[in-house]
């Protein structure tokens, strides 16, 4: 793999086929040469990213990103759109790297969707020329947290301008991904989190409803 067109072709075809696409990211992010090659350093700084141990025991950004892909490749068969269903699921947190800070003694990163959606778009431009397929990861990227924000009844929650850029099953799927990809997940707590964006799906239907909202 000499140009980075041929790398991202490469993750392309194991994202798109394995059960477990985090074996060949994981092994060829050990590569220092990408690892330092823009803008594969978005995803190989998610290594140095720490995580409140209270959400995220499995440690940094990057391992906690691999379990997403995987847990995004079981479900691969569920989505309308599995390319970016799954380059969403591999650029998800790509905005923590930079918005990461410890605040009141503990491990935020506030808004790192929006900055994010930024980046994602940064990262895809290098690689491809393809417009919507570009827009359509970078969306997803976007409202990857509302789920989060939903449920908890968040002032900055906005329901309507979300579903008029994704598909609410496609986000839905994404955010259940992003919920189940963690360390310690036991049936339990897997089992909450199915209930919990059941209940945010749920939500975002009655708000649908509520304003004769046709997407």
């Amino acid at each position: 793999m000499n140009s980075k067109k041929e790398i991202f072709n490469e993750i392309d075809k194991h994202l798109m086929n394995d059960n477990k696409p985090s074996e060949f990211i994981k092994n060829l992010f050990e590569n220092e040469k990408i690892s330092k090659t823009y803008p594969f350093t978005m995803l190989s700084d998610l290594k140095k990213v720490e995580q409140n141990k209270k959400y995220h025991p499995e440690g940094d950004v990057f391992t906690h990103t691999l379990m997403v892909v995987d847990e995004a490749a079981s479900r691969r068969n569920k989505s309308k759109n599995q390319r970016v269903f799954m380059w969403a699921a591999l650029l998800h947190d790509i905005g923590k790297a930079p918005t990461t800070a410890i605040r009141n003694g503990k491990i935020t990163s506030y808004e790192h969707e929006k900055v994010g959606r930024r980046m994602a778009v940064d990262f895809l431009r290098e690689l491809t020329d393809n417009q919507d397929f570009i827009k359509g990861v970078a969306s997803m990227v976007r409202w990857h947290m509302e789920a989060l924000f939903v449920i908890k009844n968040m002032a900055f929650s906005s329901i309507g301008e979300m579903l008029k850029e994704v598909s609410l099953y496609e986000i839905a799927l994404l955010n259940l991904c992003d919920r189940l990809g963690r360390g310690d997940m036991t049936y339990e707590k897997a089992r909450d989190e199915i209930r919990g964006i059941k209940m945010f799906v749920k939500k975002c239907k009655e708000y649908k409803m509520h304003n004769r909202l046709n997407v």
